[in-house]
């Protein structure tokens, strides 16, 4: 089967197909300087396909999750010296569209030449994307493409409803899917050596049991 590229390569109207890609690129790549330069520091706004997307507020459930997320993960990563872990308000920059994922890690490799007045940020080595029903599509579409072409290592998406947790990890440029449950054990394959339970990222007494055994664990050499 022909890819979409040689499908366009073969079609007589290629002339004018490459002409109205150039001016649609011209008029998106004009909102997105616009985008830029409109955005303000502490909201959440997203570029995707052309248009500036605003989020609307969280509900308590969501916001407790991804704190639980980014609890296990920030503590893990400093004690063992691997990178850093920021929280929803990065903007990820790809190549056609910029997200802010509600968690990210970037491995010590990629944050050593970030800088703390730097407003845009590189794809991420890991992202992680709590769903609600104004961003659910999203993160199981254009987000998950995205993040898969552009080099994300892995990506979770979690489910505050049901309480599960689907991993992807990358692999060959593709993702992978490795664990989709809301029971048993959460191992990373982008940051080393964690591993938590999944009712860690949904419960926060179990959440407090975990992080305490990740503070145990002796930094890694």
């Amino acid at each position: 089967m022909d890819t979409l590229v040689e499908q366009v390569m073969k079609s007589p109207r290629l002339p004018e197909i490459v002409d109205d890609l150039r001016a649609r690129l011209s008029a998106e790549r004009i909102a997105r300087r616009k985008f830029y330069e409109e955005i303000g520091d502490g909201e959440k706004w997203e570029f995707i396909n052309g248009r500036a997307i605003m989020h609307s507020p969280d509900t308590v459930r969501n916001i407790l999750i991804r704190s639980l997320i980014e609890n296990l993960l920030a503590n893990y990563v400093c004690r063992q010296a691997l990178g850093i872990v920021l929280s929803e308000k990065g903007l990820c920059v790809f190549p056609r569209n910029d997200f802010m994922p509600d968690v990210v890690f970037y491995s010590s490799e990629k944050a050593a030449v970030l800088k703390p007045t730097q407003l845009k940020l590189p794809p991420p080595d890991l992202a992680v994307e709590v769903l609600s029903p104004s961003t659910a599509k999203r993160d199981r579409g254009v987000k998950f493409k995205d993040y898969e072409a552009h080099g994300v290592g892995e990506y979770w998406i979690v489910d505050p409803d049901r309480e599960l947790i689907e991993q992807y990890v990358s692999e060959r440029g593709a993702f992978v899917p490795r664990l989709k449950s809301g029971q048993g054990v959460l191992a990373s394959s982008v940051v080393p050596g964690f591993r938590v339970p999944v009712r860690a990222l949904f419960d926060p007494a179990a959440n407090d049991a975990a992080l305490d055994k990740l503070r145990s664990m002796r930094p890694r050499s």
